[in-house]
């Protein structure tokens, strides 16, 4: 609670500095989005696109669950003409920056709300750590939604419409480039039900915390996770430890998934445990902070799908 009226304290005195929230004198049609994923998909859609600028929020290493927008940010999200954001809990803070903000033009889309009833609650699966450290303990939505190739489909269509309502103009071009790019998510969609169907294994054990409910929920895939997708713990009890090294040992899985930036700590300390301790820990990329700027949505989930397949083999 403290963590949340801090961040809502912080927007009222930003917004209190804007003297106003309009648009650029420029004809550019600007584009705000909050994660990589949302970039990268408005950058496929308006390819060979001079007239639209598009920014990246979380740029700079920052994780979903920890940003927290300063003064440029809020004047950067007043003065665009479409905004694009997750919706879940870490992104609480948005709401106070939209009821203030003047830009009656301003278009938003929130990914949650494209998914309607597609949206899942978090889960605790058996063996996960409690989450001591969160306060209400109700339920949430997991909002890891862009890990699913299915999803990214139905965001992509939606970007493109808003962008098409922005700039009619082009509507042809925006429409032909999104529909090639909806092609290869279908086609890398295929490769990993593929990837999933020719696997020894159906289960993936993450030493860490677990973003990819909706991953494996579309492939059907099993899962144990020391911590929930959104969980604030760093430190994995002695009781998940044991846990999860004897479902190792007891599935015979040789392999021990983390997610990027993570200590391993609580991975080690799971194979360590284990009866062979000769697993081997491997990083997959959540997409929930800054990537390489050579990097892709669609490259980084094909390294994502080599690493899985490499777990369930």
């Amino acid at each position: 609670m403290i963590k949340k009226i801090f961040r809502f304290l912080i927007i009222f005195i930003c917004i209190l500095s804007i003297a106003s929230c309009h648009k650029g004198d420029d004809d550019k049609i600007n584009i705000v989005t909050t994660i990589f994923p949302e970039y990268d998909w408005v950058k496929q859609i308006i390819t060979d696109c001079s007239n639209i600028d598009v920014s990246l929020l979380m740029d700079k290493n920052i994780d979903l669950h920890s940003f927290s927008p300063n003064f440029a940010d809020i004047k950067k999200i007043n003065e665009s003409d479409l905004f694009i954001y997750v919706g879940g809990e870490s992104d609480s803070w948005v709401d106070g920056v939209l009821e203030s903000c003047k830009n009656k033009n301003l278009i938003t889309i929130n990914l949650l709300n494209v998914l309607g009833e597609k949206v899942k609650l978090e889960e605790k699966v058996e063996g996960m750590q409690e989450d001591n450290n969160h306060e209400d303990h109700e339920e949430e939505y997991d909002e890891h939604v862009w890990l699913s190739l299915k999803n990214a489909i139905l965001f992509v269509n939606a970007i493109k419409d808003a962008i098409v309502k922005i700039n009619p103009e082009n509507s042809v071009k925006y429409e032909t480039n999104a529909l090639n790019y909806i092609e290869q998510l279908n086609v890398m969609d295929a490769r990993y039900q593929e990837m999933v169907d020719n696997a020894n294994l159906d289960t993936l054990l993450f030493g860490d915390r677990f973003p990819f409910r909706y991953l494996v929920d579309d492939y059907g895939l099993k899962y144990y996770a020391a911590f929930s997708g959104c969980s604030s713990e760093a430190n994995a009890s002695f009781e998940t430890i044991i846990f999860l090294s004897k479902k190792i040992d007891e599935l015979n899985l040789k392999v021990i998934l983390v997610l990027e930036n993570s200590n391993l700590e609580t991975a080690y300390a799971i194979k360590n445990n284990t009866k062979s301790k000769d697993q081997t820990i491997l990083n997959v990329n959540s997409l929930q902070s800054s990537v390489a700027s050579t990097d892709s949505y669609l490259s980084i989930m094909e390294t994502n799908l080599a690493i899985f397949m490499e777990a369930l083999n």
